[in-house]
């Protein structure tokens, strides 16, 4: 008796589990049949399998729209977004995490409390400060810096917490040997928190990367948008270019899978032992 309740229990759930993984991936699956089944109308059949394959949609993105510019202008927001990200909040982490100053706590706390907000609540002063202040609306880098400064609250609090695990019985050895405390940074600390660094870049590259209401905000020339802004050009007012903006979907989410193939392995180990109580 007890055996069947079991069985009945696993057959429960893996039932369960097939049909969500299917409402999961039946979306995806259907993505890949529009972007290959040629440039005919958008067909409202919920067959998976295309009338027949074609690469006439990839032909017309690569040939017909300015989407290597975009794949150029995003590329170089998202990296220059997480180098510059990665370089702030591991060094304002390593300070929240080993020195003592007044507002210490209060800072963190600061920081947190900002995740607390909506970021589309924050569009308005920083759209004043980007066109205003510095006068880089339109531009790449005012973006970068809105992105940079976004990413940094999320970052540091992984950081520090990954950065307390860390035994201070290394950096007291290292400083008894003569090292300077730039030098236990950069050889000592950064080279041990390869899985906290590893989760927060990917974090601040697919933050950068996938984002479209700022950058809808802040870019005003076609030669400047993103990945994000381009595909919704393929789809106006009066009409959509369904097999293109399929087509360029799975172009742009190439970066983002190989992106966590290679950081697979940090993935867990960098969220679970960034939260620590700090």
């Amino acid at each position: 008796m007890r055996n069947k309740k079991t069985l009945t229990k696993k057959i429960l759930t893996y039932l369960i589990l097939i049909i969500v993984t299917g409402i999961t991936v039946y979306p995806v699956l259907w993505v890949l049949k529009v972007a290959f089944g040629g440039t005919s109308l958008l067909s409202t059949s919920l067959s998976l399998i295309p009338e027949k394959i074609s690469l006439d949609n990839f032909r017309i993105v690569f040939t017909q729209k300015p989407f290597f510019i975009w794949l150029r202008n995003s590329l170089i927001v998202s990296f220059v977004t997480t180098i510059s990200s990665l370089f702030l909040a591991t060094t304002a982490a390593y300070a929240f995490s080993r020195f003592r100053f007044p507002g210490q706590k209060s800072g963190m706390m600061a920081l947190l409390v900002t995740q607390m907000f909506p970021g589309v609540l924050m569009i308005i002063p920083q759209f004043i400060l980007i066109s205003e202040v510095l006068h880089l609306y339109g531009s790449l880098w005012g973006l970068v810096i809105i992105y940079s400064t976004t990413a940094l609250p999320f970052s540091i609090w992984v950081l520090k917490g990954y950065f307390d695990t860390i035994p201070i019985s290394l950096e007291e050895s290292a400083t008894i040997d003569g090292a300077s405390k730039g030098r236990i940074f950069w050889q000592i600390i950064l080279p041990l928190s390869k899985p906290s660094i590893a989760i927060t870049g990917l974090f601040s590259f697919m933050s950068a990367w996938n984002e479209f209401i700022l950058a809808a905000t802040f870019l005003d020339n076609e030669m400047k948008y993103t990945l994000p802004i381009g595909l919704r050009e393929m789809v106006g007012e009066f009409g959509a270019e369904w097999g293109n903006f399929a087509a360029s979907s799975l172009l742009v989410a190439i970066p983002v899978v190989v992106m966590f193939m290679l950081f697979q392995k940090f993935l867990i180990s960098g969220l679970t032992a960034g939260g620590v109580k700090g």
